[in-house]
Parts: structure tokens; sequence; C-alpha cells
């Protein structure tokens, strides 16, 4: 069975988000995913999750959170990457709150449901003030890893 330290390493994890558009974000994100072989096809992934963020009208939810995902043939390994944006993007969150914790879920096509699991845990967990906060306050990759791997099982 996955588990949430098979999906999650610091390799997957900045900080420090460059991107200044929910687009950029996911391609950013996405290039950690293909830099650790976990997408096989870069471009093909990231057009996948923008095409659903479209479909959806978006993945932000209220407290700063977005968590934008896509299941297709160019994800060879299921991964999860995280960023932390300075400035919080467009994530088209109802109550119009920009994200600054962003993570992009990576799923092989074909592979179960994984994708929905991950998806539901971390929502589980992102509703708590204490979970986000750490997240936000955390000073490297390694430490988000670590909070993450310690507050969400699958």
């Amino acid at each position: 069975m996955t588990t949430i330290s098979d999906l999650i390493t610091p390799a997957l994890v900045t900080t420090d988000l460059v991107a200044t558009t929910a687009e950029e974000a996911i391609d950013e994100l996405a290039r950690l995913l293909e830099a650790d072989g976990r997408v096989t096809d870069r471009q093909a992934y990231v057009a996948t999750v923008i095409a659903r963020e479209g479909e959806t009208g978006g993945t932000g939810m209220e407290s700063g959170i977005a968590i934008p995902h896509g299941k297709t043939t160019a994800v060879a390994t299921p991964g999860l990457a995280f960023g932390r944006s300075a400035v919080g993007l467009d994530f088209g969150a109802e109550d119009g709150t920009p994200s600054d914790l962003i993570f992009l879920i990576a799923a092989p096509d074909g592979e179960d449901d994984l994708h929905v699991r991950v998806l539901s845990r971390i929502a589980r967990k992102l509703i708590h003030e204490s979970f986000r906060t750490s997240l936000r306050e955390a000073p490297t990759p390694q430490a988000v890893v670590d909070i993450i791997e310690q507050e969400v099982e699958l």
C-alpha cells in the first residue's frame, strides 16, 4: 500500500514559489515532479491539470489552500508536490481567498483511487489551523515533509 512517504520528499517541495499565477505554479511544481522522474511528459501533465482547473472553476479552497491534480499517462509514478507562495495565487476559491499553500497531486492513468484518497486526507487535515500554520512556518522542505508525514495518513 502506498504511504504518504512514498509520494512526497524534500525534492518535491518548494517553500518559495516564484510563480505569480495558478498556471505558473502548476508548471513550477510539475517541474519538481519531472525532475524526480515521476512525470514523464510535463507539458501533457500540466495541460491535463490546467484543463481540469478550468472545468471545475479551480481547486482553491478557503484558508489559502489549493489542491490541483491530474491523472494521466504522463505520470509514471504517483507524487505529491508542495509549494508555498509568499503572495498567494488565484486558484478560484469561492470566497476569493488567494492560495499560498499549494499541493499538486500527480496520478498515473489507471491508478485506482489514490489521487482521491490523497486529496481527501490532505483536505481533512487542512481544515485544522494548526496544520496550515505549521506548513506556513516550516523553514525547510524537509520540515514540510516531516509535518505532512506526521499528520497525513493514507
